[in-house]
């Protein structure tokens, strides 16, 4: 047994935490206690500490108690003494090596960096997030400075309702959105609980592997949905009896492009009403779009069937790891219940940040200028394509932060592997497809238009058109 004591640091400017043995010498125990602190690098080489005095009172030792431990380590040379200097650390004193931190190794970074899923950093809206973290911060009532709400801040609920109302036309009030940690953390949510019935989820053949594996680690097998230039076959729900919900991106399919026609639309809200089950609208790209009028959110043809989720990852920043669930009213209180009684992950800061930021006007505002910025950078994406690989098809590029480029039959693999030779980070189209999709599987590339910055964008296109197969047909001819 063990008695922690504190020293306040009152002439040295730091705490010294030690540990006491509550029985024996107390000279011994802080000897021992002192050792350890040096040993395992609490106490590190050179550093000064508490003079007798000061040590003992905060102790409650006597002064001789603390000097006779001091002498003691000084003599074993883990401490020196000199006039003037005090006691302290001795330099060849140090943590041994096998409890040092290795220093983390890493690969070198791309040259040019076109891997999809990613908005430009430097364009974050740094001064206008500091003014509204401002005003949000000084406006907060002191309870906002407790222990987080896992329903999310009243204030960011009612500024989301109010944009996505108008914005994506959901439908929804405050109390039916839940603040997440992003879109993954939404989804672990609805399955690492019972708010969901357990069962297969209907996922799209092409979409993000990683939502997939972590669908599999909570337990969710999945089924793959066709997927074509309308979107996911919707139609097909009806084949797979053993389905229990649907998940979806309507407004721009991730990756290979394109809305959800509104036929399939509503097959996917009637099947979720014949069968008693949901759709999760996953509402990926939604903010940005380039050549075709805002669609709505599917949720708005029945809000009772269809979890609406969404982030700012791409809008604002991964960084700040801020999602939401718009739920059916049924499904908030089992959400809640999956959360704990605080929020662990999403900073009360941030969410009020967010929620001055969207009231203000200002969230709208950098769409805007993020819709020119990356629908440029998508137009000379497209007219470096025609100019120089014009055998190559381009698609999906109405909307969204990246595009496909179809490749000749059997040139993904190789042309990945040029790519990495030349410093270009690209995503292949083929580990986007679900293992168990059936039809053809095309060869492509995903290209990610948002990263780069300004100076190196034209430097970036010139490498992706470098590495692209030639056109064998018309070496042929």
């Amino acid at each position: 047994m063990s008695e922690s004591w504190v020293n306040s640091g009152r002439r040295t400017g730091s705490d010294l935490h030690l540990e006491l043995a509550a029985t024996g010498s107390r000279r011994a125990a802080l000897t021992r206690a002192l050792r350890d602190a040096v040993r395992d690098g609490r106490l590190a080489s050179g550093s000064r500490l508490p003079p007798y005095r000061s040590l003992a009172a905060d102790l409650g030792l006597a002064r001789n108690t603390v000097a006779e431990a001091y002498a003691e380590l000084v003599a074993e040379g883990w401490l020196t003494a000199r006039q003037g200097s005090g006691t302290r650390v001795a330099q060849r004193v140090g943590a041994p090596a096998a409890a040092r931190v290795p220093r983390r190794v890493t690969g070198r970074a791309p040259v040019h960096n076109l891997a999809q899923g990613q908005p430009d950093a430097a364009a974050f809206p740094r001064t206008a997030w500091l003014a509204a973290a401002r005003r949000a911060v000084g406006a907060a009532p002191n309870e906002a400075f407790g222990p987080g709400d896992p329903h999310g801040r009243t204030e960011l609920r009612r500024a989301l309702a109010d944009y996505l109302a108008r914005a994506r036309g959901v439908r929804t009030e405050p109390e039916r959105i839940v603040v997440t940690a992003g879109f993954a953390a939404g989804l672990r949510l609805l399955f690492s609980g019972s708010a969901l019935q357990r069962g297969p989820l209907a996922v799209e053949a092409y979409g993000l592997p990683f939502h997939r594996e972590l669908l599999t680690a909570t337990g969710v097998p999945t089924r793959p949905l066709p997927v074509d230039e309308q979107g996911a076959d919707t139609a097909v729900l009806g084949s797979l009896d053993d389905v229990r919900a649907a998940l979806l991106t309507p407004a721009h399919q991730f990756p290979t492009g394109g809305p959800l026609h509104p036929e399939r639309r509503v097959a996917a809200v009637d099947w979720a009403r014949a069968r008693g089950t949901l759709v999760l609208e996953d509402d990926y790209d939604g903010d940005f779009r380039y050549d075709r009028q805002p669609l709505g959110a599917l949720q708005g043809l029945d809000p009772e069937r269809v979890i609406y989720m969404g982030s700012v990852s791409k809008s604002l920043s991964p960084a700040l790891r801020i999602g939401w669930l718009v739920l059916p009213a049924q499904l908030v209180e089992p959400v809640l219940a999956v959360k704990g009684e605080r929020e662990g992950f999403t900073s009360v800061v941030d969410q009020l940040t967010l929620a001055a930021f969207l009231d203000s006007g200002a969230y709208d505002r950098h769409l805007r200028r993020m819709r020119q910025r990356y629908r440029r950078r998508r137009d000379q994406l497209v007219a470096a394509l025609a100019a120089q690989a014009p055998h190559i098809g381009v698609s999906g590029i109405a909307a969204g932060l990246h595009a496909v480029l179809r490749l000749p039959p059997g040139t993904e693999r190789a042309t990945l592997k040029a790519a990495a030779w030349q410093g270009v980070a690209l995503d292949g189209l083929g580990p986007f497809r679900h293992p168990d999709a059936t039809g053809p599987a095309p060869d492509g590339l995903v290209v990610g238009y948002a990263t780069p910055p300004d100076h190196a964008w034209r430097a970036a296109l010139e490498a992706l058109c470098r590495v692209l197969p030639p056109d064998l047909a018309a070496g042929d001819a």
